[in-house]
């Protein structure tokens, strides 16, 4: 999921508001969504069309609930950096939409540092999607309920049964033990 639309009000107002959030994280706002392809393949003819949240309304948004490191990054960025006219924290030097050879170059370089010679030779984290799908297995496996973690990553519940479910491992005894303690007061 791209930051870069991300309201960056919202992560300049960071911590301070937002009382209903899970403890320690500060949300981020996601307020639209714009899908990079070949101009065939949108609407515009342009390689990238504008457009609200998938399967919402226009104007709708969603919290992205983000670790308040990060939210000390962003802040450092805004601060330094700006943001563009349409509210971007990650753009061009005259404003414009960063390309995906772009991020592909930046993110090769990256994993390059991140990772060993033997993981950056793998498919590890390979493609961003990849992260993505990472953490949702994490949350799962460490216990978040799926509903959670299906608004957390914008996800229907349906779907995150459906795609992630073969990834929650190891749950069974801890599910036994909850449901016995259920049941035994």
């Amino acid at each position: 999921m791209p930051l870069g639309r991300c309201a960056p009000a919202t992560v300049a107002a960071g911590a301070a508001g937002g009382r209903d959030r899970p403890p320690g994280r500060t949300p981020g706002r996601r307020a639209g969504a714009g899908p990079r392809g070949n101009k065939r393949f949108t609407d515009s003819g342009k390689t990238h069309d504008d457009r609200g949240l998938k399967h919402r309304s226009e104007k709708d948004t969603r919290q992205v609930p983000i670790p308040p490191e990060l939210v000390a990054i962003l802040r450092e960025h805004i601060e330094r950096h700006g943001v563009g006219d349409d509210g971007r924290l990650f753009r061009t030097r005259t404003g414009g939409l960063i390309s995906g050879s772009a991020y592909s170059k930046v993110r090769k370089e990256a994993r390059s540092y991140a990772f060993t010679p033997e993981q950056v030779a793998s498919p590890l984290a390979a493609r961003p999607y990849d992260l993505r799908h990472a953490a949702v297995s994490l949350w799962l496996n460490a216990g978040v309920h799926a509903p959670e973690a299906a608004e957390r990553a914008g996800h229907g519940i349906d779907v995150m049964l459906r795609v992630y479910a073969k990834c929650i491992d190891g749950q069974r005894d801890v599910a036994n033990q909850r449901i016995q303690s259920a049941l035994v007061g």
